[in-house]
């Protein structure tokens, strides 16, 4: 993962913004190695028809590359947001052992909710704090995702008033491979400029019931990580090139910058639904 190096000079215009998007869906037609870390809150179905119990999975890894997964230690919250009001999820979380392709089984968490009325349900994981000994440094991922019932939007497009937060601009479970996503980047709830943001994609199956990614990959892999940059105002926008899970991670844009003793990225995360337009 590169972590950003004084791109608080670097602003994009909305134009050349387009013109990063479409160079970015090019590189997915690349194979190589990106390794980025990405905290996901996953859950397979982010639009619902009806009243129903969805499962999540908390696990941190690298889902582009489909490569080893990290430990994650115990949350500092999880919770979810419905019309307003915020509800503590931790006492739902269960430890689980998440298996990677190939390699040993990390700590990870699951957890159930019970969705039944209509509108949005706003998902938010503050993690703890993980120790990247490459980097001799601290990440911690600020995780959002948003699942809908009923087709009645309530507020997808509302902040939670986390440190750091990605905002999006499109319904985030309503995007459609072939277009555009827009998201405005926050910090301590003001727009955030010049911030790397590295762009991901669930690129395996996800296996709820075994806890583990599948060992196939299902698509190229790009030769290095996907990037945007938020312009003035702490947006950015990105060309969806086909169907699946996107995640986008916008690198040190909390306002913590150290963690027992040592350098902190705290980042901001969020997953997208992209569907075919049929």
């Amino acid at each position: 993962m590169n972590r950003p190096n004084n791109l608080s000079r670097l602003l994009l215009s909305r134009p050349a913004l387009s013109r990063t998007a479409a160079a970015l869906t090019a590189a997915l037609t690349f194979s190589g190695a990106a390794q980025a870390h990405f905290q996901l809150l996953y859950t397979p179905e982010m639009m619902l028809e009806r009243p129903t119990e969805i499962e999540l999975a908390l696990a941190f890894g690298h889902p582009m590359e489909n490569s080893h997964t990290m430990d994650m230690g115990p949350p500092k919250e999880f919770f979810v947001v419905f019309k307003g009001e915020k509800t503590d999820l931790t006492d739902t979380l269960e430890a689980v052992e998440w298996q990677g392709p190939g390699d040993e089984p990390a700590d990870a968490y699951t957890a159930t909710y019970q969705i039944r009325r209509n509108g949005d349900y706003l998902f938010g994981l503050v993690p703890a704090p993980y120790m990247e000994g490459a980097e001799d440094i601290y990440i911690q991922q600020i995780t959002k995702t948003i699942v809908n019932k009923g087709a009645m939007p309530t507020g997808w497009n509302e902040p939670l008033g986390l440190p750091t937060e990605i905002v999006p601009m499109n319904k985030p479970y309503q995007v459609f491979a072939g277009s555009t996503f827009t998201g405005q980047l926050l910090s301590e709830g003001e727009p955030a400029a010049g911030v790397e943001c590295e762009i991901e994609y669930i690129n395996s199956d996800v296996d709820l019931d075994a806890n583990s990614f599948s060992k196939e990959t299902l698509g190229p892999v790009p030769n290095s990580a996907i990037v945007a940059i938020t312009d003035a105002n702490g947006m950015f926008t990105f060309g969806i090139p086909r169907p699946g899970v996107w995640g986008f991670a916008c690198l040190g844009s909390g306002p913590d910058k150290e963690h027992e003793g040592k350098e902190l990225s705290q980042d901001a995360v969020l997953w997208i639904n992209a569907s075919a337009f049929e």
